[in-house]
This record gives structure tokens, sequence and C-alpha cells, in this order.
């Protein structure tokens, strides 16, 4: 987990990938955290993505780093509706106290239930791990 989470946060932006019907959707992300030992992104419950992730909670997640390692992520994802992760994530990312409140019923933090990370590399062998 610490080193998926390192890589995401190192990396940002990092791309996630939902469905919508038969299309897959891609679209910029840079929050990420970790909560209870679970890998947690963060959105608005408005946004379309929000709404594909509830429809069909298997997305991936893909970025590089500046020393041209890649990493995908990819798994299932659930809605987490606490106040307590809400306000962890807020103090955590401080900068998103500029959009999002735990009360304005917009903010939304969802964590992968279940998946796999994978560090890759031109020279080194993959390196995966379970999240």
């Amino acid at each position: 987990m610490n080193k998926t989470l390192e890589f995401l946060k190192e990396s940002v932006p990092f791309y996630l990938a939902t469905n919508e019907g038969d299309q897959p959707r891609v679209r910029p992300f840079g929050v990420v955290l970790e909560y209870e030992g679970k890998l947690y992104i963060a959105t608005d419950n408005t946004k379309k993505c929000f709404k594909q992730m509830i429809e069909n909670p298997k997305v991936e997640i893909s970025c590089m780093n500046k020393t041209g390692q890649w990493i995908r992520v990819t798994g299932e994802v659930a809605n987490d509706d606490r106040r307590e992760v809400k306000e962890f994530a807020l103090e955590t990312i401080p900068n998103l106290k500029s959009k999002y409140n735990v009360d304005d019923g917009v903010f939304a933090v969802l964590y992968f239930t279940k998946g796999t990370s994978t560090i890759y590399s031109y020279t080194d062998e993959p390196e995966t791990f379970s999240l």
C-alpha cells in the first residue's frame, strides 16, 4: 500500500478510468490518501465520474513518475459517506477545503474494496501489491 500511495502522490496528476456503458472514460485526478489501511480517492458526487463508479465500481488508475516508471492500479471502489473519513481527507489535503466541506452534500470519498497495483519499468521486473 505504501509504495502505491507514494507513487501516486509523487505522480500527480494520475489518470482514473471508469466506464460509461461500453465506453471507457479517463480523466486526471489529484487526490489520493490512505485511511484505515485503505486507498482512497476524492471527488464531487455531482460529477459523471462519481456516478460511473457507483454504477460500475471497476476502475483503473495509471500514471508515470519522473524516472520513467509507471503504475497501474486495478480494482473496485465503494463510496464511504462517513463524516470521519471526510474530515481526515480535508485535514490531510488542506487545499480541498477551498472547494469542499464535510457538510456540503457534495464532497465524496471512495476507497478500493479490492485490487492490485503494479509498478513497471523498462529495466526492472514489475512489482505487484495487493490493496
